[in-house]
């Protein structure tokens, strides 16, 4: 007998086999009209229904003991925060209950906003387990514990990057949630969340795991978890930074992420995860994450691009590397196809994602990089992933050097980098073309070329000025697309114009 009490010898297997087929066979024969002296009978032998019963019976109080066993170190966390801009995780996070009657908002308070969500208990001596948006620009912390404890709570440590926070209250001996393993969790198996949805504290439900390795569904500052767990047990706002359960009461996964209300579609960082992030934050340390400053595609998934690649199966395209970042340092090029880490193969930009991220930071690594039908191997010097990845905004002034030349089927208008240009807007690259305008809705658009963009190559060939970058474009196979090399203020990236032109690849 398993911690739940749900435990099926083979006779009482076979005997719920049994009166599973007596229903079946009974569903599908025709009925025939009794005469008055047939009494009625079962044809299910009242052991065997007994038995099922018995599988009911201890499947009933399976579940309520996951419950049982896991709500008293389930806490309720209640913030106060001042009005502020709307974040990422808004449509997550619970800030009132629907009115199916009045579309319009709900008024809110312009002082201070409430809002509840959960957590778990992972020390008794008061450390819990919680999502970052569930605290964030928090002024007052209050936890209410089963019991209807409640105790004033402080922020430990946040990790913005996995949404998990740890949280602290001043008790002693409370009771701890168990820790699963969420690399052992298998898809179908049994799935219980406990929560605060609408502020309806301790709701309880179930569902199954519904799919594991979920990812690119949130992206902080390029970072993306790249193995959510997915259930359908129903996950409200509310229900974050509470527990998801197997079957035994163990924590597999700390609620996060909503599609939609009721839809069948919940996510949860994966325990090991939060485990790993919240054991550093209890610690007092920083969170810190080796970083190659690139932005990156799957080969294949744009196919403007895989034209451009033939040769090369698998592989990471290199889609931009930003300014002042490691891979700045190095010979990496946008257009590159990373098919190696220090030679574990990479078929997807997950798995390079996970190659990094096993590295230590100042660490040299070896890509291995497919370039124009030829593989090379680079080195590159991996760095700390910035707080702040936000890419400085355009200046707003107009360059004022005159004749620009218009390129219609484009959608773009260039000009001549001069020196003056290049002081002016303080770039550092010195030879090309800058792109001055890009029409709304044109295929530069599409493949997000922006103004003040260099273009410095047409096809692998130099950009000089102006003629050179025609003469490149009536050369070039607009059906096969044109590939043009970018410096966006310092960032190196690419662009396919191509007819019909799909647009730009996602951030990964």
């Amino acid at each position: 007998m398993n911690a739940t009490g749900l435990t099926l010898s083979k006779s009482q297997s076979m005997r719920a086999l049994s009166i599973l087929g007596s229903l079946i066979l009974i569903g599908s024969m025709p009925v025939l009209a009794a005469t008055p002296e047939a009494a009625p009978t079962s044809t299910v032998p009242p052991a065997a229904a007994e038995a099922g019963k018995d599988v009911v019976h201890q499947l009933n109080n399976a579940f309520a003991k996951v419950f049982e066993t896991v709500a008293p170190s389930v806490v309720i966390i209640e913030i106060s925060k001042k009005e502020t801009e709307g974040s990422a995780f808004d449509d997550l996070f619970f800030q009132g209950p629907p009115d199916d009657n009045d579309a319009r908002p709900a008024p809110r308070n312009p002082q201070s906003v409430q809002s509840e969500g959960s957590g778990f208990i992972v020390r008794p001596d008061g450390y819990i387990f919680t999502n970052f948006h569930v605290v964030e620009g928090a002024d007052k912390i209050n936890v209410k514990l089963k019991d209807d404890r409640e105790f004033p709570g402080k922020v430990v440590g946040t990790d913005e990057k996995t949404d998990v926070a740890v949280i602290k209250i001043e008790a002693k001996d409370l009771p701890v949630a168990k820790l699963g393993d969420s690399d052992a969790v298998r898809v179908g198996q049994f799935a219980f969340a406990i929560g605060a949805p609408f502020k309806l504290d301790y709701t309880f439900t179930y569902g199954v795991v519904s799919g594991k390795g979920r990812n690119k569904l949130v992206s902080v500052q390029g970072y993306s978890i790249p193995d959510y767990i997915q259930t359908d047990a129903s996950i409200n706002p509310g229900n974050s930074g509470g527990p998801l359960c197997d079957i035994d009461g163990n924590v597999i996964g700390m609620n996060t992420l909503i599609n939609g209300l009721n839809r069948g579609l919940g996510f949860a960082v994966p325990i090991n995860l939060a485990k790993e992030v919240g054991g550093e934050l209890m610690a007092g340390h920083k969170i810190v994450r080796p970083w190659l400053g690139i932005r990156i595609e799957t080969l294949g998934d744009n196919p403007s691009i895989r034209d451009f690649v033939k040769g090369v199966d698998k592989g990471v395209v290199v889609i931009t590397i930003q300014g002042d970042a490691p891979a700045a340092k190095s010979d990496l090029r946008p257009g590159d196809v990373i098919t190696s880490v220090d030679g574990a193969p990479v078929a997807s930009d997950t798995q390079l994602q996970h190659e990094i991220l096993k590295k230590k930071i100042g660490q040299s690594v070896d890509l291995a990089v497919w370039r124009k039908g030829q593989t090379l191997k680079i080195p590159v010097k991996t760095g700390e992933l910035p707080n702040d990845l936000s890419r400085a905004s355009n200046e707003q002034t107009q360059p004022s050097v005159p004749n620009e030349e218009q390129l219609g089927k484009l959608g773009l208008q260039v000009q001549d980098l001069s020196k003056e240009v290049a002081d002016q807007l303080h770039l550092s690259v010195k030879q090309g073309v800058i792109v001055t305008s890009v029409d709304d809705n044109s295929i530069a658009a599409q493949q997000g070329i922006e103004r003040e963009d260099v273009i410095t190559e047409v096809d692998g060939k130099p950009v000089t000025d102006v003629k050179s970058f025609r003469d490149a474009l009536t050369k070039a196979d607009p059906k096969r697309g044109i590939l043009l090399y970018l410096d966006r203020k310092g960032s190196k990236t690419f662009a396919v114009l191509k007819a019909g032109g799909l647009g730009p690849p996602d951030e990964p």
